[in-house]
């Protein structure tokens, strides 16, 4: 019997060790500053070996977890340039610039137009998103006009970069472009003066941009109200009424006005999905609304518009597609329609949504048409 102590097993393997190079030294704060002042005081003024120490300290520092105090140093330093190349901290970096342009206030007028410059060409160059123009909605920037003087060199410095309808695009993209109006004080804030100072400053693309948001968000509001007045069934002379007063106080012309009614009026219907149904329905609902239409279509460039618009909505609407000849027809009848009216978009004046199918419709209608014309003007040769 082997009367020798059992060796009992152990794990054997190779311990590693990590080299101190490779690790991220963690600093709070307040060291990290330290760190990051006294490297950029050795590089002095000289941006390229600025640029070198920060990619070479990234390696080391944890500027992902101290991005604020990052850019604090750079912002004091002139040098928020330096740091655009570390895309991981865009979020941090968007965050602050909203909070530098929170207190403009507290620069001299030479480094506000420094900031907005860089900011328009931040914005241009998709480092930021136009959502830093909200903390210049805010009163204390706003009362003094700091926030549009600090907006007309961002926009100059971003529409020279791209150009109007990228930053409309932009504007769209976080809802701000129906905001503009706020970089004024209440008493301040309309159209005329927002289009009056900006075309002054040399910005007429974007006073044009602001009249005609706010001339989509008028017509919204006007067809919203149209609605409303349908469905709470007003009688016709009040809705053509309210839609002329608004015509005039937002000046909308009627060829975009009948495109408004003729919207509205087929919205307020929940329509069959029968094919068979919807083009009955469709005659019934329209020959209520006739006079309506009717009100709105004083020119022939109106009706124009509105066998357009009809002849859309039946494309886009493939249960309409065999109602459009009728529901043409009625409004002839209905006098909303006239024979030149028709005989234009027939000739000429048509789109190319379903183009071939409702020329086809309208085919018999229009030789109809030209025949009635063609014995109207033989009877006046006769009586004459």
């Amino acid at each position: 019997m082997n009367n020798q102590k059992q060796q009992k097993p152990t794990l054997t393997g190779q311990r590693f060790k990590t080299r101190k190079r490779d690790e991220k030294e963690r600093f709070d704060p307040t060291q990290f500053q330290e760190s990051i002042v006294q490297g950029l005081n050795q590089t002095g003024s000289d941006l390229e070996a600025v640029a070198k120490f920060l990619d070479a300290s990234g390696a080391k520092l944890d500027y992902r977890r101290y991005a604020e105090t990052l850019f604090d140093i750079l912002v004091a330093g002139g040098m928020l340039g330096d740091v655009t190349s570390y895309f991981y901290l865009e979020k941090g970096f968007e965050e602050e610039i909203k909070k530098l342009l929170l207190f403009l206030k507290g620069f001299t007028e030479s480094e506000r137009n420094k900031l907005a410059m860089l900011t328009g060409i931040l914005l241009a160059n998709g480092n930021i998103s136009a959502a830093v123009i909200g903390s210049l909605f805010n009163e204390n920037v706003v009362k003094e006009g700091v926030s549009a003087a600090f907006a007309v060199k961002l926009f100059k410095s971003w529409i020279y970069e791209r150009d109007i309808n990228a930053v409309a695009v932009a504007l769209r993209k976080v809802s701000m472009d129906n905001r503009l109006m706020e970089l004024f004080p209440a008493n301040k804030r309309s159209c005329e003066h927002f289009s009056k100072y900006f075309t002054d400053a040399g910005l007429k693309e974007l006073s044009d941009f602001a009249r005609n948001q706010e001339a989509i968000g008028s017509r919204k509001e006007l067809q919203k109200e149209l609605q409303e007045m349908m469905a709470r069934g007003d009688n016709f002379k009040d809705i053509i009424a309210y839609v002329r007063e608004e015509m005039k106080k937002t000046s909308i012309s009627e060829q975009l006005m009948i495109g408004i009614v003729w919207s509205s009026v087929m919205s307020c219907v929940e329509w069959n999905k029968k094919e068979e149904l919807v083009c009955e329905q469709s005659i019934k609902h329209l020959k209520q609304y006739s006079p309506l239409l009717k009100a709105f279509t004083s020119q022939g460039a109106s009706e124009i518009i509105l066998l357009v618009k009809i002849q859309e909505y039946c494309y886009d609407n493939i249960h309409f597609m065999k109602a459009f000849q009728k529901i043409v027809v009625l409004l002839y009848k209905a006098d909303v329609l006239s024979e030149e009216a028709i005989l234009k978009w027939y000739a000429e004046a048509h789109v190319a949504k379903g183009k071939s199918v409702f020329l086809e419709q309208m085919k018999k209608f229009v030789e109809w048409l030209k025949n009635a014309e063609e014995e109207s003007e033989s009877e006046d040769e006769e009586e004459n």
